[in-house]
């Protein structure tokens, strides 16, 4: 546990889906007041070629995921009809121990993670042998980017498994806590919730006032495009440890 509090008094916003509480309990414990306003939402997208998507797994590979949402997304389709991880052959990478440890929850052995967790590093990381010759299987969301089927030099083919929404709730419910709140940071894991902030909140808001705080260099790419001061990106990309570089950062200024 902490023992100091550098976050006393400190507004901390999650603006994406938070899987786990441990979060929150870090910001406690820094001092700091915790809140979650997701500014996009998830939900599995079904299709009736779901089975027959899921019998072909084992034609590939590799399966390689890059998000924690495609794993419940695919899991979910493995228990509406039956699939185990003993089933599917294929190997599975992953980008992020997080999106891992989901993995390895339902069953499956993870045998490559990049040593940077995003989708540019994992191309140029990802090369079994072989290469050449594979056939991978992309599990994808309805906002994800390129550069895997793209820039892979090798076969890829894409199954969108889940779609990403805007929460213009949380837009509101996060302007209200910035025009009330003395000193806030507000937390960004995704491109994808920056644009949402950019369109709902930023006309009301703007981008000063408060501290911002980003996980992965797309992510800070993103909002720095979007004309934002990017203060805190910690070197791991995990929602703790941008909490624990936060933590740094407002304890060196005080």
């Amino acid at each position: 546990m902490p023992e100091e509090q550098p976050l006393q008094s400190e507004t901390v916003i999650f603006t994406g889906t938070l899987k786990s509480v441990d979060v929150f309990d870090l910001v406690k414990q820094y001092g700091g007041e915790p809140f979650s306003f997701p500014l996009i939402q998830v939900g599995e997208i079904e299709d009736v070629s779901d089975e027959s998507q899921l019998q072909q797994c084992n034609r590939y590979d590799w399966l390689i995921f890059t998000s924690q949402s495609a794993v419940r997304s695919f899991h979910s389709k493995m228990e509406r009809y039956g699939v185990t991880a003993e089933a599917i052959s294929s190997k599975i990478a992953a980008v992020g121990t997080q999106t891992a440890g989901a993995l390895e929850k339902i069953g499956f052995q993870v045998e490559f993670i990049p040593t940077i967790f995003s989708a540019d590093v994992f191309v140029e990381q990802f090369k079994p042998e072989g290469s050449c010759m594979l056939n991978v299987l992309f599990l994808r969301g309805t906002l994800a980017g390129s550069i895997i089927r793209e820039e892979l030099p090798f076969r890829v083919e894409e199954w969108t498994v889940y779609e990403t929404v805007a929460k213009p709730d949380s837009i509101i419910s996060i302007v209200e806590l910035l025009k009330k709140r003395k000193s806030c940071t507000l937390l960004f894991a995704s491109p994808s919730a920056v644009h949402v902030f950019e369109e709902g909140a930023v006309p009301i808001v703007g981008w000063e006032g408060y501290t911002i705080g980003a996980i992965g260099h797309v992510t800070a790419k993103a909002l720095l495009e979007a004309g934002a001061a990017v203060d805190v990106t910690p070197q791991t990309y995990t929602l703790k440890d941008l909490v624990d570089a936060l933590a740094r950062r407002k304890e060196e200024i005080q």
